[in-house]
Order: C-alpha cells, then structure tokens, then sequence
C-alpha cells in the first residue's frame, strides 16, 4: 500500500509544481503596521497548539488584524473548542483526493484570499497542507527554513531550534516582520 502512496504523493507533487509554476503571484510587503489580513495553514491535529493559536489570534485582533485559520483534523469528529469559530476552519480526509490534493470549496477560498501574511505552522510537512501554503495568493508567506525542503514556497523563513514551540515562533515571526521596512 505504501508504494501506492509515494506514487501518489510523487504524481501530486508534479501536480503542484505544474500549478505553482503558473501562479502569477508577487510578493509584496512594506511593513507590519500596514498589515490587515494574516491566513495560518496548520496541523489541527495538535490539539494542544490550539491554546497558541487562539491567543496569538486575540492578540492580532486587538491591533486589528483579522486572522484566518485553516487546519487539517485527522480525527473523525471535531473537538469542541474547534467548532463554531468563524476565524478557524478545518478540513478532514474525505476532503484530500486520491492524489492528496485538498479539494473543497473552503480550501479553494482560503488559497485564493490575498492575505496579507500567510504563516506555515506544517512542521510535520503534511502535503495537503503544503499544497495550500504554496498556491495561496498571499502577499507574504512565511515558513520554517528546512535545508531538505528544496520546494519551499516561503518568502521569509526562519531557523528555528526543535521541537519548535508554537508561542515563540508565532512571536518571532510577528518579531521580524516589524523589524521590516520596504
């Protein structure tokens, strides 16, 4: 079954790059005080990150930026705590094909919304979720630096020492970017 997989995965990943490749997206970014949108593309599977997140999403709409967050749930039902929020969405298996591709017309949104900042928490390096971080229309995208990860879609990256703790990566992104001026 797992060489059915990496075919799969080998044959998505072509898939991505023919589409990343006709992405006619730029990178744009002048400084953080300008900032109105951020997308995060995250593993909701890590429940235990949801405290994080939902922290770093108050602290955000505090300075009046609406943040917008999609997650891939590995589980059958969804927690509670995941439910009922309008800023967070998640998507399950029934939504990735057979090629691992996610395909619904929330996912669809979400890579279409021109953020203004798109932060990767996919340290796991879930292709599904790759796949929306690398086609998303987002005017900055902002990931871990991976010497491995040859395809990286990021156009800011950060080296940071594992097991990566979600708080402080969120901060020093933030912490960076407002260190940034075009």
């Amino acid at each position: 079954m797992d060489l059915f997989k990496n075919t799969r995965l080998k044959i998505a990943r072509a898939v991505l790059k023919k589409r990343a490749a006709r992405s006619n997206r730029k990178m744009v970014y002048n400084n953080f005080t300008r900032v109105k949108t951020i997308g995060i593309v995250w593993d909701a599977s890590k429940q235990n990150e949801f405290q994080a997140l939902s922290g770093f999403h108050q602290r955000m709409m505090e300075r009046n930026i609406d943040v917008k967050i999609i997650g891939y749930y590995e589980g059958k039902n969804l927690p509670d705590q995941y439910t009922a929020l309008r800023y967070l969405t998640c998507f399950r298996k029934p939504e990735i094909n057979l090629l691992h591709i996610p395909d619904s017309t929330d996912i669809k949104s979400f890579i279409n919304n021109k953020f203004d900042i798109l932060i990767d928490i996919n340290f796991e390096k879930l292709f599904f979720l790759a796949y929306i971080t690398t086609l998303s229309k987002a005017s900055l995208k902002a990931g871990l630096y991976d010497a491995d990860d040859t395809d990286a879609s990021f156009d800011f990256m950060m080296e940071i020492k594992k097991p990566v703790n979600i708080n402080d990566y969120l901060n020093q992104v933030i912490q960076y970017l407002e260190m940034i001026n075009s």
